[in-house]
């Protein structure tokens, strides 16, 4: 009866690190003395491939601000983070404070959120209220990969991430 540690994406065919699978041998060993021998010599390569950096342990919320900091951006490698667990669905939306907002060339908004991800609007529907600095800025999924931008509770316009 083994702890089901992987390396691997949940479903996915690659193989446990050999610190993990260690643990997991140890859970079949029927004997007391040699399962807790057994236990501690895993533990140890466990301790060792964490400390040379071969394995790295990420808590969830470590992954959810990495996935927020990167939310919009197409970035499939990163789809490491998207494993916090059976109950947890991929980030739909977030939400910022704008640090600073401007008109680009053509007269749409940019906005630059607090984290440094900057949204410029792509479509030409108004934001009735203009974004300022302090402004509640929610970023939300739509069709197709796009993304939509809602201005202090106002209605959303299509933006896309530029950084």
């Amino acid at each position: 009866m083994g702890f089901g540690l992987s390396a691997g994406a949940a479903g996915a065919a690659e193989p446990a690190h050999p610190a993990l699978s260690g643990l997991n041998k140890c859970a079949e060993v029927a004997d007391v003395g040699p399962r807790a021998a057994c236990y501690d010599a895993a533990l140890a390569a466990l301790s060792q491939a964490v400390q040379s950096g071969e394995v790295v342990i990420v808590q969830r919320k470590e992954a959810q601000a990495a996935q927020q900091s990167v939310f919009g951006l197409n970035l499939p490698a990163l789809t490491i983070f998207d494993r916090s667990g059976k109950d947890s669905a991929p980030l739909a939306s977030v939400v910022g404070e704008a640090k600073q907002v401007y008109h680009d060339h053509a007269g749409k908004w940019t906005v630059v959120l607090t984290d440094g991800a900057v949204w410029r609007q792509i479509d030409d529907e108004p934001i009735l209220r203009a974004p300022r600095a302090g402004s509640q800025i929610e970023i939300r999924k739509a069709a197709l990969g796009s993304f939509f931008m809602k201005v202090d509770g106002q209605r959303a316009v299509r933006a896309k991430r530029s950084e």
